[in-house]
């Protein structure tokens, strides 16, 4: 009867300590968690307020060049969502982390084809949950400005690459994943189909001064 004290006790005894290490191992994943989420949303915001800061600064056009991985385009915008993101080269998981991302092979701003930016669903394009067609995207360039109105918007699996075919026309496509409140992997990507109705480029007279004058002209396609 004793040894099976001492053995109950000793069961518990280890239960106990095994259990008081489990709690501190999880605590101190749960805090390097914190920690990693706390970095990358720190790391983020001061890359999104530097660039942003850089993108305002008056610059002089220079000839076209060749985009690396990480160069920013510009800056997209959704009124009235309120998104406002930088969008730089390369949809590598980097760039993914700090702004919206532009698909390499496909057009970019004011070239005919089909434009295709790549977003989180959790982060810079959680605001794509609530857009509808007909409303507005903005596209700033050092280019020039240009204006999407969006046509369709369609939930496709993650394999269907038909979204960023080339277009016939000046098209934009938002691509994020879906659901937007899934936890995990998500199994759906959500689409955004705009089309381009307007262009400011630097320079030129505006759509606004255009129209004063009669002389408004639209978007080719």
């Amino acid at each position: 009867m004793i040894l099976l004290l001492r053995i109950s006790r000793s069961f518990f005894s280890v239960h106990t300590k095994l259990m008081r290490a489990a709690c501190y191992s999880l605590l101190a994943l749960g805090v390097a968690a914190l920690g990693y989420v706390g970095y990358v949303s720190a790391d983020s915001e001061a890359y999104q307020a530097v660039e942003k800061e850089k993108f305002a600064q008056p610059v002089v056009t220079q000839n076209p060049q060749v985009l690396r991985d990480g160069d920013v385009i510009g800056e997209i915008q959704v009124p009235r969502l309120g998104l406002d993101s930088m969008v730089v080269q390369g949809d590598s998981s980097r760039n993914l982390r700090r702004a919206v991302a532009h698909i390499s092979n496909s057009a970019l701003p004011g070239e005919w084809g089909n434009v295709a930016l790549a977003g989180h669903r959790d982060t810079f394009f959680r605001p794509l949950r609530d857009i509808h067609a007909g409303d507005e995207i903005r596209f700033r360039t050092a280019a020039g400005t240009f204006e999407y109105r969006v046509q369709s918007i369609a939930i496709v699996g993650p394999r269907e690459t038909k979204v960023l075919e080339p277009s016939s026309g000046r098209d934009l496509t938002l691509i994020t994943c879906f659901p937007f409140s899934f936890l995990g992997r998500a199994p759906g990507r959500f689409i955004v189909r705009a089309r381009e109705v307007a262009r400011v480029i630097p320079g030129q007279s505006s759509a606004a001064d255009r129209e004063q004058q009669g002389t408004v002209a639209s978007v080719p396609k």
